[in-house]
C-alpha cells in the first residue's frame, strides 16, 4: 500500500508541476486526468478486496462454515459496497468543484469529507444502522 501512496505523490507532484508549466488555462484537464488515475487506483483496490472477501467466503462455506459478517450495526457487505461506490461516484464531480474553487486545499477538505463519511458508515454510527440486528435466521432485521 505504501508503494502505491508513493506513486499516487508523485502523481499529484507532477500534475502540479506541470499546471505551473502550462498555467490556469489547463487545470480542468490536468484534474480531470488526475482523478481519473485516482479513480482507476480506487477500482482496482476494490476489486482486489472484492475478490478477496469472495475467496474468503467461500473458503468458509467450503469448510462447513457461516460466512464471515462485518461487524455490529455495519450492515450486509452489498450495502456496505454500495455505499462506498456512490460515494467514490459522487467524489469525482464534488473532487472537481472543489479543486476550481479551493485548489489543492479545497481537493484535500472533499477527500477528507468523503474518507469520514465512508469510516462513519462503515462503523455503523448513522441513525438508520443503529436498530439493525441479525436474526436468528441470518436476515436482517429493525428493531
Amino acid at each position: 500500500m505504501m508503494a502505491r501512496d508513493h506513486e499516487l505523490k508523485k502523481d499529484l507532484a507532477a500534475t502540479l508541476e506541470t499546471r505551473k508549466e502550462l498555467g490556469p488555462e489547463y487545470e480542468a484537464e490536468l484534474v480531470d486526468a488526475f482523478l481519473e488515475k485516482v479513480d482507476r487506483k480506487l477500482e482496482a483496490a476494490i476489486d482486489r478486496r472484492v475478490r478477496r472477501q469472495a475467496a474468503e467466503t467461500q473458503m468458509a462455506v467450503a469448510r462447513g462454515g457461516r460466512p464471515r459478517t462485518g461487524g455490529p450495526g455495519a450492515g450486509s457487505f452489498g450495502e456496505r459496497f454500495g455505499f462506498a461506490v456512490a460515494s467514490l461516484v459522487l467524489a469525482v464531480p464534488l473532487s472537481a468543484i472543489a479543486v476550481v474553487n479551493a485548489h489543492l486545499p479545497g481537493l484535500l477538505v472533499s477527500w477528507a469529507g468523503i474518507v469520514g463519511v465512508n469510516a462513519l458508515n462503515a462503523a455503523g454510527v448513522f441513525p438508520w444502522q443503529r436498530g439493525r440486528q441479525k436474526r436468528d435466521d441470518g436476515a436482517s432485521g429493525w428493531e
